[in-house]
């Protein structure tokens, strides 16, 4: 598993979409610019980008005058897990432990094979953090840690 400049940007810019929304107020549209400019991620690789979150499932656009890029659930129903999927794929260091696109691997005895055990385990603690951590639960740590500096330059 390695995360890419794909799944780096896509995440920063979730994490920008998700924001702080008011209880009860709508998800902010943003639009494309904003977040390039803000997170300095090239315009129309984000572009690429927000469009395949977008046929995942995990945006909604809308076009026009005040139009861009909205959340489709709120940040609290989004993972980490599900926008790493989606933007880098399979989150197993080696194939033969993936959940998603297992494939054989070429030892010798796969059940007792000490990598793929380690590897295993390499797997489900990512796995186990990324899909229990939400966009609501980063914007929140985001904040706590904004207002804590604030607090001590003061």
């Amino acid at each position: 598993m390695r995360l890419s400049k794909r799944g780096e940007y896509g995440l920063r810019a979730m994490i920008v979409l998700a924001g702080l929304p008011q209880p009860g107020a709508p998800l902010p549209v943003v639009q494309i610019k904003e977040i390039s400019d803000r997170e300095k991620i090239p315009g129309k690789y984000l572009e690429q980008i927000l469009l395949s979150l977008k046929n995942a499932g995990l945006l909604h656009s809308k076009m026009g005058v005040g139009g861009g890029y909205y959340l489709a659930k709120l940040p609290s129903e989004i993972t980490l897990g599900q926008i790493f999927r989606v933007l880098d794929g399979p989150l197993a260091p080696i194939r033969c432990v993936s959940q998603m696109a297992y494939e054989p691997c070429g030892c010798p005895d796969e059940q007792t094979c000490g990598l793929r055990l380690v590897m295993g385990d390499v797997r489900g603690a990512i796995s186990s953090i990324l899909d229990h951590t939400s966009l609501a639960d980063v914007s929140k740590r985001q904040e706590a840690v904004r207002q804590q500096i604030s607090k001590q330059s003061l």
